[in-house]
């Protein structure tokens, strides 16, 4: 006979437990909530960099952080393992939310999912263009690439600020342009601002993907099974020169999008289990070994009932809305403003070319690129995506700040230029999420209208 307890029979502190965590858990789910989080953790930064504290600051992220076996250690600043390591997981979860696209969302077209990459190569061209017809001293003609990029944690952060209401498309395509853009960024500097790509690496990364195809061909659907693989291509990565964190593109959009396949449905089997579980009587249940082939049954089925890159995704949004993005915020947007000189002329058109290239020449790029793609009938726009959510999309791509950042600190040796660089995109991202929180409530009041 079995015995079953009521909520009224509960300990009052487990019930206060339940509901604080259900509460926790609706909050980890409002999308508006972690671009708080990120805005606030980008706020702090800011504030701490440019006070008493600052060399705190500065140190912190500097700190030394090393893992190892024996002889061999691997030795980075902090700074590294946020920006290099953590960051890579949240390419992963990007990546397979645009491998769900691809496979059945606004993506799976041709025509749309060639949009995205038409506007991201305009958003890229047209921000340069600008700032070379502003800065044509050849000196200052090496940051024509700072204003080129988009960062993608700041944007998607903004973006969720507007809420649900804005049409999941219209994240999507920014998801999709933004990661282009990346790419096309990483490019760049492996192209004009490194000394090349050792190919070595590549050899390494390929080993990894290629024992990731080997584990779905043999059928393995642990996602933990897939740390090895992955570590050894964000090795690979790391070696050649490119930026690692692409790693977690590639594996992302590797990500299977069916369930595994198995002898019966993975519903079948949660009925199966669950009724041997019923079928033993007390005495049976309290004996652990009765109990574990329809458990490990269970457990089985329960995963496998979601796609692999639905169910990753759900696990790691949480800890990458709430944990790595605002981390990263934290040790990125912390740009000292003092000590910049603005006397000289050619910091003021290196700090003001920069800033209009970020507000002005991502959306002209981006919109007026996709313009021309659609009206001459090479691509067509999403579903439920119209060209007011496009103009959002231009808007918040204008938010440069860390990878802008990246790049001035390798165009300029200068501290006057890299110094006025940094306040262009400090500047120009600003104005740009504004300016994109702006138009973002007009075109959500617009589109409740339609």
């Amino acid at each position: 006979m079995h015995r079953h307890t009521s909520r009224q029979d509960l300990p009052r502190a487990q019930l206060l437990a339940e509901r604080a965590f259900a509460t926790l858990e609706r909050f980890l789910h409002i999308e508006a909530a972690s671009g708080i989080v990120l805005l606030i953790a980008a706020a702090t930064a800011l504030i701490w960099a440019n006070s008493p504290l600052a060399h705190s600051y500065h140190a912190l992220w500097h700190s030394p952080l090393s893992i190892g076996i024996g002889s061999y250690v691997f030795s980075q600043s902090l700074h590294f393992w946020i920006n290099d390591a953590l960051m890579t997981i949240f390419f992963l979860v990007v990546g397979m939310e645009i491998r769900r696209e691809i496979h059945e969302g606004a993506l799976s077209d041709m025509r749309q999912a060639s949009l995205p990459i038409m506007a991201a190569v305009g958003g890229v061209a047209v921000p340069a263009l600008i700032y070379l017809s502003l800065n044509t001293d050849p000196v200052r003609q090496h940051g024509w690439a700072v204003p080129t990029a988009t960062d993608i944690a700041f944007a998607v952060g903004v973006l969720a600020l507007l809420g649900r209401s804005i049409p999941a498309n219209v994240r999507v395509f920014l998801l999709a342009v933004a990661i282009i853009d990346d790419i096309i960024a990483v490019l760049i500097i492996a192209l004009f601002y490194s000394g090349g790509l050792d190919y070595h690496g590549f050899i390494v990364a390929g080993l990894g993907i290629l024992m990731v195809l080997g584990f779905h061909r043999l059928g393995i659907g642990s996602a933990y099974a897939y740390v090895l693989p992955s570590a050894i291509t964000w090795i690979g990565l790391l070696m050649t020169g490119a930026h690692p964190t692409l790693a977690g593109v590639v594996l992302g959009m590797m990500t299977p999008v069916i369930p595994l396949r198995m002898r019966e449905s993975p519903l079948d089997m949660v009925m199966r289990a669950a009724e041997k579980l019923r079928d033993h009587d007390d005495s049976a249940a309290r004996d652990a070994h009765h109990m574990a082939v329809p458990l490990k049954q269970l457990r089985l089925a329960q995963r496998e009932l979601l796609p692999p890159v639905v169910r990753v995704q759900m696990a790691l949004h949480p800890w990458v809305a709430f944990g790595i993005m605002p981390l990263f915020a934290l040790a990125n947007a912390g740009v000292n403003l003092g000590g910049i000189d603005l006397s000289a002329a050619g910091p003021q058109w290196v700090m003001g070319g920069v800033a209009l290239a970020l507000v002005a020449g991502k959306p002209l790029g981006m919109v007026g690129v996709s313009w021309i793609a659609v009206r001459l009938g090479w691509c067509r726009l999403p579903p439920g995506v119209s060209w007011g959510g496009i103009c959002l999309i231009g808007l918040l791509a204008g938010i440069g700040f860390t990878m802008s950042i990246f790049i001035a600190m390798l165009a300029f040796t200068d501290e006057a230029m890299l110094g006025a660089a940094k306040l262009g995109v400090l500047l120009g991202s600003l104005v740009a999420a504004v300016l994109g929180l702006a138009w973002g409530v007009i075109y959500r009041r617009t589109s409740r209208a339609a």
